[in-house]
């Protein structure tokens, strides 16, 4: 039992300079047939302060000037002080804050520098995959058909088109590569760069729409389509891929081409006159590594370029199983522009 006394009074001692400092103790030692009882009531500053007793002297010092990020840290903050926006935090995961070639900071939290790309404009926008088989003619009138409803609606309205084509496009790389995640893990086995080359796809339509929500500034009942759009085509789509990934890329493939020709029209609309060609969208320029005077046209040109690369890649992927081999037999097509 003395022993016990002991072992406690040994670490009130350890702990109260880290308790001193945020109020005062009040321990009361209860001693029992079955043992010692120690309770002690502090502050909850107090606790969170002995908690980190095995960061050591200098690691608190740090913590209470700011965090582990240190002055290049985002969150940690500048020579001042922390950002008004900043989060202090210790766990030493803040990212650094990162300038552009020319010195200037860089704004974008959902890309980095070295993500940002200069387009293949040389590809080949005229291929177009014929349909050969009973799966092919599925697919094409699928596809066909889902483009009527979409006229309808927006007619000529081409950048609210785009935005809805985007929010439609960016779902098949996801599920695809989502479902190739979970086909990994179950397996025990690699996906041949697949899993990253369609999330890469998925990202990228994403930063289309990212894009054209800065040209068109949707209504409340075109955010309420896109809604009513993408539940519904999410769940399509998975369970299209649970049945038939071939049949599913080859739908991907012929969507692209027509949001090919949808860009094209968007073109010659911007080249009469008929929607205004104005200033490219700053997180355009920067993404696609545009001059600094781009305009709408050439964010349009290479958006176009973007669908053609998918284009292409979803069509390799379907005939890959077309031909009775699995995606991860051949290597993905990563960081095709």
């Amino acid at each position: 039992m003395f022993s016990s006394k002991k072992l406690a009074g040994s670490m009130l001692n350890q702990i109260r300079p880290h308790l001193q400092s945020s109020g005062s103790i009040r321990s009361l030692v209860d001693q029992s047939s079955n043992g010692l009882l120690l309770k002690t009531r502090v502050p909850a500053i107090g606790m969170r302060r002995a908690s980190t007793i095995a960061l050591g002297e200098e690691e608190q010092h740090r913590e209470e000037k700011g965090g582990f990020g240190g002055s290049s840290s985002a969150a940690g903050g500048n020579k001042d002080g922390p950002e008004q926006n900043g989060v202090a935090s210790y766990w030493g995961v803040s990212p650094n804050k990162l300038v552009k070639e020319d010195g200037t900071e860089w704004k974008w939290k959902s890309f980095r520098p070295w993500e940002a790309y200069e387009p293949d404009m040389s590809i080949d926008l005229t291929k177009h995959h014929k349909p050969t088989n009973m799966m092919d003619k599925f697919a094409y009138w699928t596809v066909k058909a889902l483009r009527y409803p979409t006229d309808v609606f927006f007619q000529r309205r081409y950048g609210c088109r785009a935005m809805m084509l985007e929010t439609v496009a960016a779902v098949p790389g996801m599920v695809g590569g989502m479902l190739l995640h979970f086909k990994s893990l179950r397996r025990f086995e690699h996906s041949g760069g697949w899993i990253k080359a369609l999330l890469e796809e998925a990202e990228n339509e994403r930063m289309h729409l990212m894009t054209f929500m800065e040209v068109a500034k949707p209504k409340w009942y075109e955010r309420a389509l896109v809604i009513a759009v993408q539940g519904v085509f999410f769940n399509a789509y998975f369970l299209s891929y649970m049945i038939s990934p071939k049949l599913s890329h080859r739908i991907v493939g012929y969507l692209e081409e027509e949001a090919i020709h949808s860009y094209t029209e968007f073109l010659k609309e911007l080249d009469k006159g008929t929607i205004e060609n104005v200033k490219a969208p700053a997180i355009a320029i920067d993404y696609w590594r545009l001059p600094a005077d781009a305009t709408l046209r050439d964010v349009v040109m290479v958006v176009r370029a973007d669908e053609a690369h998918h284009r292409d890649v979803n069509h390799f992927a379907s005939d890959i199983h077309v031909q009775g081999h699995e995606l991860k037999e051949s290597a993905a097509p990563i960081g095709y522009h």
